[in-house]
């Protein structure tokens, strides 16, 4: 592959993120994580705000008489299509515009299903079982494991509905990635390794 394209699902405390970094350091690739937030504010000139706000979500717009669209006028807000598909169009016309620009590892927000079309992307899904998972967030949070596990599921409901929703696939299922691995088994630092090695066999194809 002259370029080369990682998109990286996770679940919550799976460490997924972390190994993301590490894979683009691996490779020579932007990473972007909330980063393309600030991104698609640019694309479509509303407040990164909102963006984060919404973020991995659908349904009703949180905050939207706080939103600063420029080009939407007061009198014709209501009659306008802006919406969480909006936020969607904008946030992935962002996801492709960074990925003609070289090699980037993206994480969520469905860059697997805007980036289909390519022939130059690895789709990874990153797991861990849900104790450790609950540990790392305990650790990260700073709350017990009771709030935790509530954390984890009210989060991973948001990830799996928006990612269902724009992608008509199962967020999480073998079936809608190239590899699914599971952190727990080798840990961050081996699992990165089993990856990198995953991803410059593809390369070489």
């Amino acid at each position: 592959m002259d370029n080369l394209i990682i998109n990286v699902g996770r679940q919550l405390g799976s460490g997924g993120c972390d190994i993301a970094k590490m894979l683009a350091d691996d490779f020579g690739c932007k990473f972007y994580d909330r980063e393309l937030l600030n991104l698609a504010a640019q694309e479509s000139g509303f407040s990164e705000e909102i963006f984060e706000q919404n973020d991995e979500q659908k349904g009703f717009l949180k905050s939207l008489f706080h939103l600063h669209a420029p080009h939407i006028s007061d009198t014709n807000f209501y009659n306008s299509r802006f919406s969480q598909e909006s936020l969607f169009l904008f946030q992935s016309e962002a996801i492709r515009k960074a990925a003609d620009e070289g090699r980037c590892v993206f994480v969520g927000r469905c860059a697997d299903y805007v980036l289909r079309d390519r022939d130059d992307v690895v789709n990874i899904f990153i797991t861990a079982r849900l104790e450790e998972r609950i540990k790392a967030v305990c650790e990260r949070e700073g709350c017990d494991a009771d709030s935790a596990r509530h954390i984890i599921s009210e989060k991973e409901k948001q990830r799996a509905s928006y990612y269902n929703y724009y992608t008509g696939k199962r967020w999480g299922h073998a079936e809608s990635y190239d590899l699914c691995v599971d952190t727990s088994l080798l840990g961050i630092e081996r699992t990165r390794q089993l990856l990198r090695q995953y991803i410059e066999w593809r390369m070489d194809k």
